[in-house]
């Protein structure tokens, strides 16, 4: 089973971060889209490919979060499929073989007496646009060996549920098991992955507490309330690549740290 690193804000060069991961003998890193430097504009394949070889390292992708193909402005949808397309062309060439997706729970409006979700209340159109991203991902990915994996966050909604079955059916799409988002809101989806736990093919692996107790996530190895020796197990099992998600190379350092002396890395 392979573990990874996620980029670090307080790294400043892609390079920076290649040296890391090999200093702590690990095997991948995870692009984050979030930060400006790793835009589609900048994924260079010529570049990356070398940087694998020389660490003998490899990369997979995580989109922004602000991504959503539900988008009811045409223009801007638009703009994000054309965002999705690119990072399938870069991991095609770069031998990526995941990109992290969030699902988008789009904007809703807060009556007196209740919150409406706008893809909810027209459901048919946000099913819809599912169905179209589905055909764009598969056609943009044909025959190459890329799966999008959809993260769980703070809950998925019962609208998105019904849209991720629907991916699901696809052999380009599977599940990311984010465990400290997991515990952070009470395992609301545990029982939704478990029960797709074929889909399972990535991990976001970092420690949390309960809601009751904070709800904090993005904690190292061993300071929190995850089972990580259950989450760990089943990885291995589903044969899934595990990405370190803390947020700080001390907090990184000693996670792997505690992934040796408990004996689930090498």
């Amino acid at each position: 089973m392979n573990f990874g690193m996620p980029v670090l804000i307080e790294l400043d060069s892609l390079e920076s971060n290649c040296r890391l991961c090999r200093k702590l003998g690990l095997d991948f890193i995870e692009l984050n889209m979030n930060f400006p430097e790793y835009q589609v504009q900048y994924f260079d394949a010529e570049k990356y490919s070398a940087l694998k070889n020389e660490y003998g390292i490899y990369f997979t992708i995580h989109l922004s979060e602000k991504l959503d193909v539900s988008e009811t402005d045409d223009f801007v949808r638009k703009g994000w499929l054309k965002s999705v397309a690119a990072s399938i062309a870069f991991a095609k060439k770069t031998s990526c073989p995941i990109i992290n997706m969030h699902m988008n729970h789009g904007i809703y409006i807060t009556l007196p007496d209740e919150k409406v979700f706008v893809y909810e209340k027209r459901f048919d159109e946000y099913f819809e646009s599912i169905v179209q991203f589905r055909h764009f991902c598969e056609m943009q990915i044909g025959a190459g060996d890329v799966k999008i994996c959809i993260e769980n966050t703070d809950g998925f909604t019962d609208f998105e549920r019904k849209a991720i079955d629907y991916l699901l059916k696809s052999p380009v799409f599977c599940l990311t098991w984010d465990v400290g988002h997991s515990i952070s809101n009470n395992e609301k989806d545990m029982e939704y992955l478990l029960a797709n736990v074929s889909k399972l093919a990535h991990f976001h692996i970092h420690d949390g507490t309960r809601t009751e107790h904070g709800g904090k996530c993005h904690q190292e190895l061993g300071k929190g309330e995850v089972n990580l020796e259950s989450r760990i197990a089943l990885a291995r099992e589903c044969n899934a690549r595990c990405v370190i998600e803390t947020k700080t190379v001390g907090a990184l350092e000693n996670s792997v740290a505690w992934l040796r002396s408990n004996g689930k890395i090498d």
